[in-house]
């Protein structure tokens, strides 16, 4: 069957991103065909296109889509034609109208959740997953950094965090950021570029520090995370928007307090399909709950993908984008 995918031949600039028409075979073994509703727009999609993080080219990029199962291969088990799935994980390939994926990867849908909020959601909500519930387990009466408090995943960190009990510290780049954090919970803002947010957090600490900082900035903001940790604290840096953190000697982590420093990946934490199911039903659960909203969501067409990606790299802008083929 015919379909349409934004693809690269080249990395670079958001100009690489080509609309191109290409052929999509019959599902094999472990494989079901997905006609996409809606797309899912990440960070992580921006470090595939310029080379950060290499794959081999010409490439489709994308790993998050949601839509309807149209046919299945031999030894499908997971789903079946006409179910409503959504996806965040490899092999690349979600910025298209139709795929090959496979099964093993795929979620169901609740009634309750629409396509777009779950390619809006899914990828974002796992990664909040599992950075509060298994990176660092937070606990009722923590006080946790979230940095790019408005940005996709800051918005649910900041939620999930809430609903565990935490209170939650968030740094943002403007006072329209601050009170969008704000408005989702955020129990103080700080404005990185005005402030000094080590000294801050500290302030709003009472001298202590915190015991986790969430960091999705990187290298602009790797230094002054690791100055708002207690004692025995855990950096998490899980992104790279302003580019990748220094280098770090394992011996600063002893001076600074006996601290933890961690990279995760959502693909090593959901890479057995139970923790995957456990991950996308506790998700599921806090948005069906109203614990965790995604109250900001963009849509713009699958053609407009290397202007999304500009967007987004320019920090343009808040909550989640999504790409309607």
């Amino acid at each position: 069957m015919k379909a349409q995918a934004i693809r690269i031949h080249a990395t670079g600039g958001p100009e690489v991103l080509r609309l191109e028409d290409i052929e999509v075979g019959d599902p094999g073994p472990g494989q079901a065909l997905v006609r996409h509703g809606a797309i899912g727009l990440n960070f992580i999609d921006t470090y595939h296109r310029t080379g950060l993080y290499p794959i081999p080219l010409p490439a489709t990029l994308g790993l998050e889509a949601a839509g309807v199962v149209e046919a299945v291969g031999p030894g499908v088990t997971e789903v079946a034609p006409g179910d409503r799935v959504a996806y965040a994980a490899p092999p690349l390939g979600a910025y298209c109208t139709a795929r090959l994926m496979t099964a093993d990867r795929l979620v169901k849908l609740p009634a309750a959740v629409d396509e777009i909020s779950a390619a809006a959601t899914l990828l974002k909500g796992l990664t909040a997953w599992f950075l509060v519930n298994r990176t660092y387990r937070v606990k009722p009466g923590d006080t946790v950094v979230v940095s790019a408090a408005a940005g996709g995943v800051g918005l649910l960190l900041v939620q999930w965090a809430k609903h565990l009990g935490a209170s939650v510290i968030g740094t943002v780049g403007s006072e329209a950021k601050a009170e969008l954090a704000r408005a989702h919970g955020c129990d103080h803002t700080i404005l990185y570029s005005q402030e000094d947010v080590a000294a801050r957090v500290r302030e709003l600490t009472s001298g202590a520090g915190v015991p986790v900082v969430y960091d999705s900035v990187g290298a602009a903001t790797f230094a002054s995370s690791l100055e708002c940790l207690a004692p025995m604290g855990m950096m998490v840096s899980y992104g790279n928007a302003s580019g990748p953190p220094p280098a770090i000697a394992p011996g600063v982590l002893g001076q600074k307090g006996s601290l933890f420093l961690t990279r995760p990946s959502m693909m090593d934490y959901t890479r057995a399909r139970a923790d995957l199911v456990a991950g996308a039903e506790a998700l599921f659960a806090v948005l069906e709950s109203g614990a965790v909203e995604v109250r900001t969501i963009s849509t713009r067409p699958l053609a407009d993908a290397a202007a999304a990606h500009a967007d987004l790299e320019a920090r343009r802008t808040t909550g989640s984008t999504v790409l309607i083929p």
